[in-house]
């Protein structure tokens, strides 16, 4: 059965200019680095053939002797572009479609595998084309030619090579904003401009906050919180989030003025395994504080005293994206045929899908006309969290997948040494909702769990 997955981002340039990168495939590997070239045999119309090399030493080797030219199907100038690439035992269709917004273009990326190897294929080469799509997006955007306007914000993220720094980076960098990353180590094929920092002490790197014009800073550096609870790890996290707050507080102190904006990146597992707990903004902190909060608490505490006309804690739940390893680890799970429940069942799951996070963020640094968020804390979740039980059955559902047994506690309690995790990610959860987002009129895109994993899942 074929399936298709889809990503869309808007770009600030006119459709036009964006389709003299898209509409010249010769050109794709300069956007996605899971290409290594690619030759028309042709020019750019229906029916033309061509071959592209993907990256990798066995991948390259295996296409380039036994992969059939693919073949364009479709080519609407500064619309659409599809090809068609046999595949053994199936076939991959590649489209994108551009489309006029206001102020630039909604690219569109289509990917279907089908065929009796649509699941091998889809795995394998899927998996290396659509690999940081996002911040494919914004290499297009560059290749295109994107520059920021003398009014475009001048956006320093900390934490900008995680999961989440890297999908805020690329969708401001396509809306035509100023964006660097403090990194504590360079990577050659990041489209984004990149400052070296410690995470720890004030350097010349806090140069990179002296700019003209408005400025925000959105710092969501901290160590992956999947890895064993030990006493060492968790001091780790701890540290790790702690530090690098307290040298962008101490930087900013060293400024003429506040930043115009700030988001403080936070957790909802703040309030660590709230049982039936209905957790909003002004939710007291749990005492005695358990693994997150003992990590969380100082975290935000670290925040105090931040030079900022706006600041935000953002207060993020479980992020819904195919590159995240929250769904990643899920996924993984179903197929593996573990996809019941996990010991009771009962614990809440409160998530959000990455394009409410981003539109969120984006409010947040006073992008949104339409939209003013309070400063404070805020809490990033949709409003209909879900118990472990049915986002399981869920999964099972999208993935085409059978019932399967529960997982007992005991069981996962193991498997998480062999994994290196910690079972109570999977064993914990909390109810957290947020009535700031409800107060100021925030309304979610994908508001259910059946519509963000309709979008994010192939169908």
């Amino acid at each position: 059965m074929a399936r298709t997955s889809t990503y869309t981002q808007f770009i600030a340039l006119p459709p036009d200019q964006v389709w003299k990168v898209v509409g010249d495939p010769v050109r794709w590997p300069h956007w996605n680095p899971g290409v290594t070239s690619v030759v028309l045999h042709g020019p750019v119309e229906t029916g033309t053939t061509g071959d592209y090399v993907p990256r990798g030493r066995l991948l390259e080797a295996l296409h380039t002797r036994a992969a059939a030219p693919f073949v364009l199907t479709s080519v609407v100038p500064g619309r659409e572009l599809t090809f068609e690439q046999p595949e053994p035992a199936g076939v991959m269709r590649l489209s994108w479609e551009l489309s006029a917004r206001d102020g630039g273009t909604l690219v569109t990326q289509r990917l279907t595998f089908g065929g009796p190897s649509a699941t091998v294929t889809r795995a394998v080469v899927g998996g290396l084309l659509e690999r940081d799509g996002r911040v494919g997006f914004a290499r297009l955007a560059r290749a295109a030619g994107i520059t920021p306007a003398e009014s475009a914000l001048n956006v320093v993220i900390a934490g900008g090579s995680g999961a989440l720094g890297r999908q805020i980076a690329a969708d401001l960098l396509c809306r035509g904003h100023r964006v660097t990353v403090l990194t504590r180590r360079r990577d050659p094929e990041s489209p984004f401009d990149q400052v070296e920092w410690d995470g720890r002490t004030v350097g010349a790197w806090a140069g990179a906050l002296r700019n003209p014009g408005r400025t925000a800073i959105v710092n969501l550096a901290g160590k992956i919180v999947d890895c064993r609870p030990t006493e060492r790890n968790i001091d780790e996290l701890r540290r790790s989030r702690v530090d690098s707050t307290r040298a962008l507080v101490d930087a900013v102190a060293t400024l003429p003025a506040p930043v115009d904006y700030w988001v403080q990146a936070s957790t909802t597992a703040i309030w660590s395994d709230a049982g039936e707990k209905r957790c909003t903004e002004t939710t007291p902190l749990p005492e005695g504080l358990p693994q997150m909060t003992g990590v969380a608490e100082p975290w935000e505490r670290a925040f105090e005293g931040a030079a900022a006309v706006r600041s935000t804690v953002l207060r993020t739940s479980i992020v819904l994206d195919p590159q995240a390893p929250a769904l990643k680890r899920l996924t993984q799970l179903v197929r593996a045929g573990l996809g019941g429940r996990v010991g009771s069942g009962a614990q809440w799951f409160s998530w959000i899908h990455i394009e409410d996070w981003l539109a969120i963020v984006r409010a947040a640094i006073g992008l949104d006309p339409a939209l003013t968020l309070p400063t404070g804390i805020l809490v990033a979740a949709t409003d209909f969290p879900v118990r472990n039980r049915d986002l399981m059955t869920a999964l099972r559902r999208h993935l085409h997948r059978p019932p399967a047994p529960p997982t007992p506690a005991a069981l996962l309690s193991v498997g998480a040494v062999f994994l290196r995790t910690d079972p109570a990610l999977g064993l914990t959860g909390r109810h957290a909702t947020s009535q700031v987002l409800r107060d100021a009129g925030f309304t979610f895109r994908f508001p259910t769990l059946d519509d963000a994993l309709t979008d994010l899942l192939p169908r």
